[in-house]
């Protein structure tokens, strides 16, 4: 089952449910598929392309959530905390840090990278292969850190 397909399956399952808050998030996860299917060449959006659109709406989320967290309106921050779990269950197993280490001490190793001069060619490697597994966040801070030893 694609993850398109299961997206459609859920939203059915959410109207047979009654469940509104659920169904409206899905229908914006269906959404955005869309838009980028029609926006590209090809009709289909591979699960590639789906993983990092949700991960995008995800990160979109929690960053509303903070927001509103910090101007203390926590009615609104209770909603975008509530869709954010929602996108959750779609996204891509994410890596652990200790996973995410390994790879950046073999992306330093293949790179020859000796300094923190260097971090643009681990950068460059590791961002396309770990794309929606983890945080670009994460892992510059990771790179930062072995660079630095």
């Amino acid at each position: 089952m694609s993850f398109f397909d299961k997206i459609s399956a859920d939203i059915k399952t959410a109207m047979l449910a009654k469940d509104k808050e659920r169904l409206e998030v899905i229908r914006d996860i269906k959404a955005k598929l869309l838009l980028e299917a029609t926006a590209g060449s090809s009709s289909e959006v591979s699960d590639e392309a789906a993983a990092k659109i949700v991960t995008k709406l995800y990160k979109q989320r929690m960053d509303t959530y903070n927001l509103y967290v910090e101007q203390g309106r926590q009615d609104l921050a209770d909603v975008e905390l509530f869709q954010a779990k929602v996108i959750e269950e779609y996204m891509p197993k994410q890596l652990t840090e200790d996973e995410i280490r390994s790879e950046v001490v073999a992306a330093i190793a293949a790179t020859g990278a000796a300094g923190p001069s260097d971090m643009g060619k681990v950068m460059g490697m590791l961002t396309g292969k770990l794309a929606g597994k983890a945080d670009g966040k994460v892992i510059s801070a990771l790179v930062k850190e072995e660079l630095s030893k």
